[in-house]
């Protein structure tokens, strides 16, 4: 069992529901002596299932308190906890639906076009959301580029309907895609927090925010053209047969078209899924199978545990400290990729206040949506989180009959409950394990080698580094390992894992790759279907309200390397060389530290 500490330290009186005048609240991070309310932290050895209770002793005794209602009264408390070094987890309580009536302007770019609120009209009442009875047959979410024409009429009618209704009218297709734009630029602040936005990217909160935001898109046109047993298509990319932009939505007198996607992208161009925003000079051939080697990469190596696949930890009162590896990649590529590189803020995919203006951005998601159903399927030590304030946390999101519904992340774990499954396409990305570059692998640390940091043109310099890095070049790291020649059953139990800690400019788009035991001064992107790539990190332009300082992000790219070494024959190596390759962004770049780490 975890244990904490921390000098306990009095906080000026609170007066709210919970707290009287008179009350005198001494916190510890753990331990609280002579105080009330006493708040009890038991922490398990995974600190993501960290059940907390508060009780208070005098005022309220031996009754609980929900912690989202403690932390409502306590915004103050809580920041106060935060300066004295606790942990922001410690306190934590699941990030809630928004309160939607308190909506406000979302921070959107200076040149953006169209009308900055992104608010949806006030809602009457909310309901909380149940299960619809299982349906006799499921509805089948179809790949975008093999639908028939009946299909694709249908499809079309649906589109044009909801682009028909009033933009009053929360089931619109413009009410829908300001959904996204008021989750994910700034629109929410988190409940009892005023000061701190609520953002669905990041964190282990991507998929399932998405998936329900699809779910209800889903139903509206269903219902808008009578068809309950109505699915969504979803975009192939992870297939060769489906890398081009679905030709449905390249005809110009079609609902599904939208102009300010990039030119040069259209069919039949082969999607990059490691987009960097400068177009590859990769045959057909590597490209494709580049695309297949990345899928292996975020679906697999990369994705072994709930951390890794699903993102950090998010809970409230703190901020997203790291997305999952499909969110960093293909996700963020593709939505740039597929932007216009003409639009000052490559709209409408290439940025996230606009992305869901176009109608490929939910076949776009409804691919992510599937890779998490598949993920689920690859065994090992792929299971979902089981913290409560992962499946408590909620989104606010207006049905098919515009009622306001609350849904909780646990009430769409299982795509099957919801009523619907993906067809059943080949998964050619499995069998897509990346070989070492070199023939004969040679160990590159017998002995660990002091880190330094190279340019390109290459340094002289043998300087070690130094963090925080501006990553404004190539960066070669020399890493100590914690642990060296682990047995099966410790890697079974234990991912070893690569923690980059980035600082960024959130408006920008930021790319940058990482490379493991690479001996290139500057790997060049086609080595990416070699062992040696290790992952990337990709930040997709969004603004938060209330970070206007430099617009500055801090986040955390984590890399499974269990695999990757085994395959380098570096098992029983002190260290690994990390090479950092800037693609874009570097200007806004900071590396603040990168180590490694080992995760259950």
């Amino acid at each position: 069992m975890e244990s904490f500490t921390l000098t306990t330290t009095t906080i000026p009186t609170i007066s709210n529901t919970f707290f009287p005048k008179t009350s005198q609240l001494s916190l510890s991070r753990c331990q609280t002596r002579h105080a009330s309310p006493k708040i009890s932290c038991k922490a398990t050895k995974n600190d993501d299932e960290n059940p907390r209770k508060i009780h208070e002793d005098k005022t309220i005794a031996n009754k609980k308190l929900d912690r989202r209602n403690m932390l409502i009264g306590l915004g103050g408390l809580y920041g106060a906890a935060t300066a004295l070094g606790s942990d922001p987890t410690t306190l934590a309580a699941p990030i809630t639906a928004p309160n939607i009536a308190q909506c406000g302007p979302a921070d959107l770019p200076q040149d953006a076009q169209g009308d900055h609120n992104c608010c949806p009209p006030v809602a009457q009442n909310i309901i909380d959301f149940t299960l619809p009875p299982t349906p006799a047959t499921l509805k089948v979410r179809p790949a975008a580029h093999s639908v028939d024409n009946e299909y694709l009429q249908k499809f079309n009618r649906a589109i044009s309907l909801m682009k028909a209704l009033p933009d009053t009218d929360p089931r619109s297709f413009s009410q829908q895609a300001k959904v996204h734009c008021a989750y994910c630029d700034g629109g929410y602040n988190q409940v009892g927090f005023p000061n701190l936005d609520l953002q669905v990217h990041g964190s282990w909160l991507f998929l399932p925010f998405h998936r329900c935001y699809l779910y209800f898109f889903e139903r509206i046109l269903g219902n808008l053209i009578n068809d309950p047993t109505f699915a969504m298509p979803f975009w192939n990319w992870d297939n060769p047969a489906g890398m081009q932009m679905p030709a449905i939505y390249a005809d110009r007198n079609s609902p599904l078209y939208d102009s300010e996607r990039d030119g040069p992208h259209q069919p039949p161009t082969l999607v990059d899924l490691n987009f960097d925003g400068e177009d590859t000079d990769m045959s057909t051939d590597d490209l494709t199978t580049a695309n297949l080697t990345v899928m292996y990469r975020q679906m697999v190596s990369n994705a072994k545990t709930a951390r890794l696949f699903l993102g950090q930890p998010y809970k409230a009162g703190g901020s997203p400290r790291g997305g999952g590896s499909l969110e960093n990649v293909p996700h963020g590529p593709v939505h740039i990729w597929t932007g216009d590189r003409n639009q000052p803020n490559t709209e409408d995919m290439g940025n996230f206040y606009s992305a869901a203006r176009d109608p490929i951005f939910y076949a776009h998601h409804s691919n992510i949506d599937r890779m998490w159903s598949i993920w689920k399927t690859l065994g090992a030590n792929r299971v979902e989180f089981t913290d409560s304030d992962w499946l408590d946390a909620s989104f606010v999101f207006y049905d098919e009959n515009a009622q306001a519904v609350k849904i909780r992340v646990r009430d769409c774990l299982d795509t099957k409950k919801l009523g619907y499954t993906y067809q059943d396409v080949d998964l050619p990305w499995l069998n897509s394990q990346p070989t070492p570059k070199r023939s004969r692998i040679a160990t590159l640390f017998s002995k660990l080698k002091p880190a330094k940091a190279t340019t390109h043109p290459p340094s002289t310099s043998t300087s070690p580094v130094k963090f925080p890095k501006p990553l404004d070049s190539t960066l070669k790291i020399d890493i100590q390992r914690p642990k060296k020649s682990r047995s099966k059953k410790e890697k079974k139990l234990q991912e070893e894992v690569l923690v980059v800690e980035v600082e960024l400019q959130s408006d920008v788009f930021v790319k940058f790759d990482v490379y493991v035991n690479d001996e290139d001064d500057v790997p060049l992107k086609k080595t990416i279907v070699k062992t040696e790539y290790a992952g990337s990190f990709a930040n997709v332009p969004h603004k938060h309200k209330h970070k206007k300082e430099h617009r500055k992000m801090k986040t955390t790219l984590r890399l499974g390397l269990t695999d990757l070494i085994e395959d380098l024959g570096a098992d029983d190596d002190d260290g690994v060389m990390v090479t950092l390759v800037p693609r874009s962004g570097k200007e806004v770049t900071i590396i603040k530290d990168v180590k490694i780490e080992f995760a259950s």
